[in-house]
């Protein structure tokens, strides 16, 4: 199997994916697992920008390392990356309609690795909303690693 490479997005690429993306990154560094891991916005809202302060106060707070300038999803992410992961079903609708007929990715939403959910998008609220998103990725990353590289992986046979 080729080494994966992940795509995680969402609207903007201020909050939920570069978020996402950091986590991930993290998650399976943590797990020993080499992984590409980067993230980009259906949208061009945010292009050039830093993830929003909250994002990265979040990160922080449980000690992920998280640096990333917003960018939109290309034609060329859907060759270049295994796995487009998207955090809801509108960014999944917006992925498939963009993605080209030569795409090689699998796009699917993060929470099919789990529990079917959406990770909510938590610009209009506050920190407490940002808490819950970044404990979801952890979950969504555990469970998209499980399923993709396998639970071996942990260092528990």
């Amino acid at each position: 199997m080729s080494k994966p490479s992940v795509l995680v997005v969402c609207l903007g690429n201020i909050c939920r994916s570069p978020m996402g993306e950091a986590v991930l990154r993290h998650v399976a560094k943590e797990r020993g697992i080499d992984l590409t891991v980067d993230s980009a916005g259906t949208s061009n809202y945010h292009i050039g920008e830093d993830p929003d302060d909250r994002t990265v106060a979040t990160c922080r707070k449980f000690k992920v390392p998280i640096k990333h300038a917003a960018r939109q999803v290309q034609p060329e992410d859907f060759r270049q990356f295994t796995h487009i992961l998207a955090a809801d079903e509108a960014n999944l609708r917006s992925l498939n309609r963009m993605k080209p007929r030569d795409a090689t990715a699998e796009v699917r939403l993060w929470g099919s690795y789990l529990d079917n959910e959406p990770i909510g998008d938590p610009y209009y609220g506050g920190m407490k909303d940002f808490e819950e998103v970044y404990h979801q990725c952890v979950k969504l990353s555990n469970a998209f690693l499980d399923e993709v590289i396998g639970q071996s992986t942990q260092g528990v046979e």
